[in-house]
């Protein structure tokens, strides 16, 4: 039996105790995945030219609810639709959906895909529509799902070890184990959009697939059969209660509607994964002790039991070093799960020496970062706006598939936060700081000499002189983190391996390519 009361108080215990980290890996999330519409809608939202609500960084052309009333629109003639279900009706229809769904979704993006090929010319345009949809699929099952289970996995470590790095969300990608549990999940998403076809059958099933994350969480091995059958083992007599339970945060939404999603991020994210992660354990731990039907599925005890150091010694002694590499490389880290024990273990070509982000660059190694980041951001762009507009994109500067604005905010995040890496919060707020300023500036002076700002943002809601908005800059400052403490240490790693002379030679002539670039882009503009 499970209260919730009980099951509160636990939580907010334990919020208390790791409450920034538990925001910080929310937060990720809910940018990364979208598995929180309402937290990320509000920074996207536009207002011209007609309200539209997003939930990705990077607004689609339509919203959501747009695309259901083209879709609708193809099979059924719209003037009697609109006559019956026009005016406030249908537009609280439209904000709930918006609200309430993600544009990283297969089902939408099909959708999308389905009224190009009816209402375009079988061209590029219907081609390239089609391909953002294959990649939207790509992206929601290999790396939103892949993160939903990473996102559980740490709330559930989190409760017993204190120092669980945030990274634990990418500890499928770290384990190499990813096509086993982007399976299930699609599984489950497939299932779960045909069952709300049915509606009721559609809220019954949420319910009852709702512990297939936590399982794969918790035994990233099991079979799709055992994940279903367990999940619905655990909420069996319990949907309602989890209902109630849902209901419960009800106040909690609406006020982090009336904050424009800020009260979200900075509490209700946390607070209700953090509940639901307390039941999942609280279930899991009823059903393993009545010893109810493949209970040994849920295989991890150390997510309750944390062994001493003497268990931990002993368990290492004897440990087979064929089942995995870690006791080779790891050590006992104080408060954290030991992953030596963890049912999977990744190969030993996948376990590295640690990225060092404290390292020092030398002038070459800058170059090559500015460069390679630029690079980096232009492929970037263009897959986010292949999978948003199903075109290419022409919002560039230059000739060259680089744009400088990714370089340039690189290296200065490299210089400016050395002094506090260690301290990821206030890293993350710098480059806030660092890319809204930069853009700005870069807005500003194009408006000043070309006549036009390279990205206008007057359409969003919260912008400034439409010149940069708040959900580009959330963005670029999580992408800003990924580049100090990953991408930059690795590629460092890369350019070192190459000899000195060559790496000299390699940043004389991109400086060369880039100063033509350049030269060409102001001859044109001018002429």
């Amino acid at each position: 039996m499970w209260k919730r009361k009980a099951l509160k108080k636990k939580v907010r215990s334990s919020i208390r105790q790791s409450y920034w980290r538990m925001a910080a890996v929310c937060f990720i999330i809910a940018v990364l995945t979208t598995a929180y519409p309402i937290s990320t809608t509000f920074i996207n939202l536009q207002t011209a030219p007609g309200p539209r609500l997003s939930d990705a960084a990077f607004a689609p052309d339509l919203p959501n609810s747009e695309v259901i009333s083209q879709t609708i629109g193809l099979f059924i003639d719209r003037s009697p639709l609109s006559g019956l279900f026009g005016g406030t009706v249908a537009n609280m229809s439209h904000l709930i959906i918006d609200l309430y769904s993600t544009s990283i979704s297969v089902f939408f993006n099909a959708l999308r895909a389905l009224n190009a090929f009816f209402t375009r010319s079988l061209g590029m345009a219907a081609i390239l529509v089609a391909a953002g949809a294959v990649f939207t699929f790509l992206y929601q099952i290999f790396i939103s799902n892949i993160l939903q289970v990473g996102e559980k996995r740490f709330f559930l470590e989190i409760r017993s070890y204190r120092q669980t790095p945030v990274s634990k969300i990418f500890f499928l990608y770290k384990l190499r184990y990813i096509f086993h549990p982007a399976w299930v999940m699609f599984c489950r998403s497939f299932f779960q959009t045909l069952w709300n076809l049915t509606i009721i059958g559609g809220i019954i099933k949420r319910y009852e697939y709702s512990m297939i994350p936590f399982i794969l969480a918790e035994n990233p091995k099991i079979s799709k059969r055992d994940a279903f059958f367990l999940s619905r083992q655990l909420t069996q007599r319990n949907k309602w209660k989890l209902f109630l339970l849902d209901l419960s945060f009800a106040g909690w939404k609406l006020l982090s509607i009336l904050t424009l999603g800020i009260f979200d991020f900075v509490i209700v994210n946390p607070y209700i994964t953090g509940c639901r992660s307390e039941l999942y354990l609280t279930l899991r731990r009823n059903y393993v002790l009545s010893r109810s039907p493949r209970y040994e599925r849920l295989n991890d005890s150390y997510l309750e039991h944390v062994p001493s150091e003497d268990e931990l010694l002993i368990s290492k002694a004897l440990y087979d070093d064929s089942q995995g590499p870690y006791t080779k490389t790891t050590y006992f880290a104080p408060e954290q799960y030991p992953v030596f024990l963890f049912s999977v273990q990744p190969p030993f070509r996948a376990v590295r020496s640690p990225v060092r982000p404290e390292r020092r660059y030398d002038l070459c190694s800058y170059i090559l970062l500015f460069f390679s980041f630029s690079v980096f951001g232009w492929f970037l762009e263009t897959l986010i706006y292949l999978i948003r507009d199903g075109a290419l994109t022409d919002n560039t500067l230059l000739f060259g598939p680089w744009l400088p604005l990714y370089g340039i905010l690189g290296i200065l995040i490299l210089l400016l936060t050395k002094r506090i890496i260690k301290k990821p919060v206030r890293v993350f707020f710098v480059n806030f700081f660092i890319y809204t300023v930069l853009e700005y500036i870069l807005n500003l002076t194009s408006d000043l000499i070309l006549g036009y700002p390279f990205r206008d943002y007057s359409e969003f809601l919260l912008n400034l002189n439409g010149r940069v908005y708040v959900g580009s800059s959330i963005s670029f400052a999580l992408l800003g983190c990924a580049f100090l403490y990953y991408l930059a240490p690795q590629w460092t790693e890369l350019f070192m391996k190459v000899g000195r002379s060559k790496r000299i030679a390699l940043c004389v002539i991109l400086c060369a390519l880039f100063a033509v670039d350049a030269a060409l882009t102001i001859i044109v503009a001018f002429s």
